[in-house]
């Protein structure tokens, strides 16, 4: 083990359980299920931008990405900047409305607004199962991420790895709850920047420049300064793709989209579009840049997925790695802690309590079900994160896509369209979660469009087809009371 890495992390990692210490002193001052899972709704501007920002840049965008970006060269850092509009379409999309709506139906869920939209059970359950399957997937992906940090920039074993990294997880989420991940969130968000600038800078400097980096790279293959990218990968039809998975579909994602219900006042959303943006557009081009470049420095890697940490204990001083190494820990912490909080809030809010709704008044023990649901949940990813395929950015993508091909459209146009009704929301999910399952697991690209293409136009087409049947929704349900 590298103890000079080490020392800045284990720092970092007592910040953040004194972080989730001081959120556990603030939620006992609130209603718990409102205070637990959305902070009381007081979010401001800055912590908006950088709690939405840190739950959508994952492990993917810190390890997966730029090993992607390692592998197929310059034309991938491109591709990734696609992600630039994510911030602005989730607040612009869903933002105001959302939250006012959230707030009229008391909402602490994202299934609570559907039920409340839509009036019907079944959707509620069906929305549930799907997000505690996604997540569960997703949250894999991000332990995976982790543990191959811990074990390349560290030299501590996977195993052991993973268990110290899903265990801290586990406990800070359980014991600090929303409030301990925003705050988490705003810190991790500043560090996630300050190590994209420091690496990237390193990677330049270790390759002798940007235009000695460039060269080296064509010298591997030309194809790894081409917009095509290596292995001709970069196609329209996979770039189209590519932008509605991770891009317009993102406003479909529920982790994302709860913490447009958490915000408080308009001022906060407008804030938090800018700087929200700002700071996706300088992670996503700094990260992905250092992997793209770092093949010039180490050409033959074996997994691209470890070109992140093994660039940071090649070309940054130990304690400069150590700090660095936050980082990519700080995005991978993010994101799980707001899929922990959003899956516990599944099985305790809409399920528990939609099963028992006499407990509602129990805050005691909402409590200790509430922590012990978030805890039991991450123990149980760490288990499926034991023996993990050596590129994550496609099971991140893939949990990605059945998320949003389940919730984008009963989300969206339940919010738009009056007419929408619970035949219509149904049909959807159903569809969607039909479609993307059987091309994502027989690998079927239709006109070379990923799997979310025609399941998010078949959905969609199910909403409109399913909606002229079933109740239509009372005339009020969008309209302010």
């Amino acid at each position: 083990m590298q103890t000079e890495v080490l020392l800045p992390l284990i720092a970092y990692l007592l910040l953040v359980f004194g972080l989730s210490v001081y959120a556990y002193t603030r939620r006992e001052q609130g209603n718990f299920l409102t205070e637990y899972f959305l902070g009381n709704r007081s979010m401001g501007g800055f912590v908006l931008a950088m709690t939405l920002t840190a739950t959508y840049i994952s492990a993917s965008s810190f390890i997966g990405g730029p090993g992607a970006a390692y592998k197929f060269g310059l034309g991938w850092v491109l591709l990734a900047m696609i992600q630039l509009p994510a911030v602005w379409l989730s607040l612009g999309v869903l933002g105001k409305k959302f939250a006012i709506l959230a707030r009229r139906y008391n909402a602490v869920t994202l299934n609570d607004m559907l039920f409340a939209r839509y009036q019907s059970r079944l959707l509620v359950w069906l929305a549930s199962l799907s997000l505690l399957v996604a997540f569960l997937g997703a949250m894999t992906v991000q332990f995976i991420g982790g543990a191959r940090l811990l074990e390349t920039a560290a030299g501590i074993p996977y195993d052991t790895g993973l268990l110290i990294f899903g265990i801290s997880i586990a406990l800070y989420t359980a014991f600090g709850g929303f409030r301990a991940s925003v705050l988490n969130d705003a810190m991790q968000g500043l560090v996630m920047l300050l190590g994209t600038i420091l690496l990237l800078i390193a990677v330049i400097h270790a390759a002798g420049g940007l235009h000695s980096a460039v060269d080296k790279l064509r010298q591997i293959d030309p194809k790894l300064v081409s917009v095509h990218g290596g292995d001709d990968v970069l196609s329209l039809p996979f770039m189209a793709s590519f932008w509605i998975l991770v891009c317009f579909g993102v406003i479909g994602l529920p982790h994302t989209a709860v913490r447009c219900i958490s915000y408080k006042d308009s001022k906060a959303v407008h804030r938090g579009i800018v700087l929200g943006t700002i700071v996706v557009a300088v992670l996503m081009f700094g990260m992905h840049l250092a992997g793209a470049l770092g093949r010039a420095v180490l050409p033959d890697l074996k997994i691209p997925d470890q070109v992140i940490p093994t660039l940071m204990i090649t070309v940054l001083p130990p304690y400069a790695a150590g700090i660095f190494l936050a980082a990519p820990m700080a995005a991978i912490m993010s994101t799980i802690n707001a899929q922990l909080l959003q899956s516990s809030a599944t099985i305790v809010k809409d399920l528990y309590l939609g099963i028992k709704p006499e407990q509602l008044t129990n805050e005691r023990k909402l409590k200790r079900l509430s922590s012990w649901a978030t805890f039991i949940l991450g123990l149980l990813v760490l288990l499926a994160a034991w023996r993990p395929p050596e590129m994550i950015i496609w099971l991140n993508l893939l949990a990605f896509g059945g998320l949003e091909a389940v919730f984008l459209w009963p989300l969206v146009l339940g919010l738009y369209w009056e007419r929408a009704n619970a035949a219509g929301a149904l049909s959807a999910m159903i569809v969607g979660a039909v479609c993307y399952t059987l091309l994502a697991s027989l690998d079927l690209h239709i006109a070379g469009l990923h799997p979310i293409v025609p399941s998010l136009l078949l959905s969609l087409l199910a909403f409109y087809a399913g909606n002229k049947f079933g109740k239509q929704p009372r005339e009020t349900v969008l309209r302010p009371s």
